[in-house]
């Protein structure tokens, strides 16, 4: 089974990209929902999530590796972005990067009506903090990087021309 991770900041598409793989029939699974990711603690020195100088999100390492394992499909597409993603990046085949111009972002953070995550004026001058700050961290590690400011279908084929080679 190939396992893919769709990564990328707020505002990037992941869960429109996510549900259009889901819809096409593909595992799709979004982290964010299900129990996989928690809301923990953080050292009050270190603010890498914008929620407050002691929270971040992070993947449940239990219920991820369980994901990861399981062979009940030829490809799995996971999309998440969380501080402790690096520490399952040698079981992916594939880590795909989801990018837009700060512009966009902000657009669908304030306009979204599934998530009311960056709709607040401090909430969205963190996740642009954040592009500037985190996402250069995830482009190190990107086998591909795609532009969310395209068509759908455009993204979509983008990442199928890439993983079902």
């Amino acid at each position: 089974m190939k396992r893919v991770l769709i990564t990328g900041m707020s505002g990037t598409g992941k869960s429109t990209v996510i549900s259009e793989l889901a819809a096409r029939g593909y595992k799709a699974v979004d982290a964010d929902y299900g129990g996989l990711s928690e809301l923990v603690s953080i050292p009050a020195t270190s603010d890498r999530s914008g929620l407050g100088a002691e929270q971040d999100w992070v993947w449940r390492e239990d219920r991820i590796a369980d994901l990861l394992t399981m062979e009940d499909a030829d490809v799995l597409f996971l999309s998440g972005t969380a501080s402790n993603q690096v520490k399952f990046y040698g079981q992916f085949d594939h880590i795909v990067l989801l990018t837009a111009p700060a512009s966009v972002m902000t657009e669908r953070l304030v306009g979204r009506t599934n998530n009311p995550h960056g709709k607040d004026p401090a909430e969205l001058a963190r996740a642009l903090a954040l592009k500037r700050t985190v996402e250069p961290l995830l482009r190190r590690s990107a086998d591909l990087e795609v532009d969310t400011s395209v068509p759908l279908d455009e993204i979509v084929e983008k990442i199928l021309g890439v993983v079902l080679r």
